[in-house]
């Protein structure tokens, strides 16, 4: 065995200093992209949720129970995402909740419908009515703030995704 000469102990020297960083600029384009793979996934199940509300917009009682159905299932897409990015993580708790919000309001406006389409023509049916229009327009008001919500947060992730790229 020989011993290492000036010139072997300069080019060890120098893989030592070019592995790690080799490695994180590997690490650092890898994570760029996860970001933008993670944005992609939650724009895309966002827009699906999105999409389910605008094509039932004033549909009937029970198009509108299988809307708030679909939003569940939006719902728990989205709780299901692998996100690792903390700020996607907080856009995707934010949509899980408006898309919940947005199902229990469009559920109890559906049933509430259908109590008023069922009302007899009596004063005991007439305060039914009463209490349903209330619970409509009650629903109908917390399903537009989530909308708002939405909205205002769908633009918010899409600067940040935007950032991102």
């Amino acid at each position: 065995m020989g011993f290492i000469g000036d010139e072997e102990l300069s080019v060890w020297r120098k893989l030592i200093v070019i592995a790690p960083v080799s490695l994180s600029i590997a690490l650092l384009v890898s994570s760029c992209e996860d970001q933008v793979t993670q944005c992609q996934r939650l724009i895309q199940v966002v827009n699906a949720g999105n999409s389910l509300i605008d094509q039932n917009k004033g549909e009937q009682v029970i198009t509108s129970l299988q809307l708030s159905r679909d939003l569940q299932v939006i719902t728990q897409s989205l709780e299901k995402l692998n996100l690792t990015d903390p700020n996607l993580k907080e856009f995707q708790n934010d949509f899980a909740r408006i898309f919940e919000n947005l199902s229990q309001a469009i559920a109890k406006a559906s049933l509430a419908l259908g109590v008023a389409k069922s009302a007899e023509a009596s004063p005991a049916g007439r305060e039914k009515l009463q209490k349903a229009r209330t619970e409509i327009d009650t629903s109908l008001t917390s399903a537009e703030s989530a909308g708002k919500k939405s909205d205002e947060l769908a633009e918010d992730l899409n600067k940040y995704c935007r950032q991102s790229q």
